[in-house]
């Protein structure tokens, strides 16, 4: 049984067709949402200095056993319209990624965010990596347009330290 010259043809056309058509895939379509998982009632919604501040961490961090990185939501009026937390770590350490602090922060649409997390030791004293991470979320902050106002290390027994305080944050 022979082909006609107008079956190789369609035959040819048909083999073209199918090297030339591309496939068809599906992209996916994302919402983005935040999710507010409860209220904590607070004396300071305005935050107006780092003892502001550390009263409404103190409150949040209170009798957690490791360390835990949190970032204070802020809008345009320094009102505390937020906090998350970041990471949790282990006794002494707590791995953040600038991402991870940001992403909240601008889904949140806040104008200025305040980071903080605690020792659980009670030593309120900065470590070299707590430096380092407040300097480079500092930079992060500043190419996105969201100022990092204070980094505060919450203690025990109403002590905290705070970097602008300090001016560490220059």
């Amino acid at each position: 049984m022979g082909y006609t010259q107008e079956t190789t043809i369609q035959m040819t056309l048909l083999a073209e067709e199918k090297i030339t058509k591309p496939k068809q895939t599906r992209i996916p379509i994302y919402r983005v949402t935040l999710v507010r998982e409860g209220k904590m009632p607070t004396y300071e919604s305005r935050i107006r200095s780092s003892a502001s501040a550390y009263t409404v961490l103190q409150e949040y961090l209170d009798g957690v056993d490791r360390e835990h990185f949190v970032v204070m939501l802020l809008d345009q009026k320094n009102s505390a319209i937020g906090l998350h937390t970041v990471s949790i770590g282990s006794l002494t350490a707590s791995i953040v990624a600038p991402r991870e602090v940001f992403k909240v922060a601008i889904l949140a649409n806040c104008a200025n965010i305040l980071l903080a997390h605690n020792h659980p030791s009670g030593d309120c004293q900065p470590s070299r990596e707590d430096r380092a991470i407040t300097q480079r979320l500092k930079e992060a902050g500043a190419l996105l347009g969201i100022s990092v106002l204070d980094h505060i290390i919450v203690g025990v027994e109403g002590r905290y330290f705070s970097f602008a305080d300090e001016g560490l944050l220059q």
